[in-house]
């Protein structure tokens, strides 16, 4: 797939979290752009690029406790058995993304997000959070990034390999 000339390419490797509190609620930030408002609002995953020398764990780590004060040793990120290439435009720029989607379960209730650590367009950008029951997120499949976490999310969550095609997400 040819990807549009719209905006400046910015590409790299990044992670998302699928983030499972002990009563199978699942970790999603109401998500807008407000230098694409044409793209509206959406569901999304904690993650993000990784820094250069930094293992995808190591990412999964450190952008969970920033987006969301969440504290967790490396040994609890799950295994990477979701991968996926992702175009979406963010902050004029147009992303090209190498993903790899973890696990990480919570032994507890899921917390209040603490965003004090986050990046300046990450407070503009997330403007909620909800730990949905995962069975909602099956049954109303919400508009979510990755935009098929809706459908592949019992695969995922039963430990099934994914090699996803590439999503051109806006």
């Amino acid at each position: 797939m040819e990807l549009p000339r719209d905006l400046p390419l910015f590409e790299r490797t990044a992670v998302r979290l699928v983030v499972l509190d002990a009563a199978d609620r699942l970790l999603l930030f109401h998500t807008r752009d407000p230098e694409h408002p044409d793209l509206g609002v959406w569901w999304e995953l904690p993650g993000g690029g990784l820094d250069p020398g930094e293992t995808y764990r190591e990412a999964a780590v450190r952008e969970l406790r920033e987006e969301t004060g969440i504290v967790v040793a490396p040994g609890e990120i799950g295994a990477p058995t979701w991968r996926r290439r992702a175009s979406f435009r963010h902050r004029q720029r147009r992303h090209l993304q190498d993903e790899v989607v973890v696990p990480v379960r919570l032994p507890g209730p899921g917390p209040d997000v603490d965003g004090a650590q986050r990046m300046d367009y990450e407070v503009e950008d997330y403007f909620g959070f909800r730990w949905w029951p995962v069975a909602e997120v099956l049954a109303d499949r919400p508009r979510c990034y990755p935009g098929r976490l809706p459908e592949l999310l019992a695969a995922f969550l039963a430990g099934e390999e994914i090699d996803e095609p590439f999503e051109l997400w806006s």
